[in-house]
């Protein structure tokens, strides 16, 4: 097991039969959306695994995802505050999206390499209504 890179994002986490908890992690610059996404896809029943830095390791063939102690179970809800929000304390990630600017129509794959290891990369606007649905589009097919 790699040490825990903590970096600038958002993780969350979806249980998907037969498959376990899995969880993307949502970077971006400063109010490009990352924790109204997070928000967005908790309210479809997905968990907060951290909220405005994620430490990343690998473990085995996998990369993994968790909250700092500090700000475990806490979310950033802009214009109201710092809220409780219902965790998972470490889940595989399986997913990278990169929020901010209107992405290509029809982009080519792209990966993005956190702490040694390779995730599939989504590019979107974090405000689009459309989001969330694309976000559960992609991990789908994964």
């Amino acid at each position: 097991m790699s040490a825990a890179q903590p970096i600038h994002a958002t993780a969350v986490a979806q249980w998907a039969p037969g498959r376990g908890w899995r969880a993307i992690v949502v970077a971006g610059p400063s109010g490009a959306g990352k924790s109204d996404l997070a928000l967005r896809l908790i309210g479809r029943g997905w968990r907060l695994v951290a909220d405005d830095y994620v430490h990343v390791f690998a473990s085995g063939e996998a990369l993994w995802a968790a909250a700092p102690q500090t700000i475990a179970g806490r979310i950033e809800a802009r214009g109201v505050g710092i809220v409780e929000a219902c965790a998972r304390g470490v889940a595989r990630l399986v997913l990278a999206v990169e929020l901010g600017g209107a992405p290509e129509r029809l982009p080519e794959a792209e990966t993005r390499t956190l702490a040694g290891g390779t995730l599939p990369l989504l590019r979107l606007d974090g405000f689009e209504a459309s989001a969330v649905e694309k976000v559960a589009a992609a991990i789908a097919r994964l």
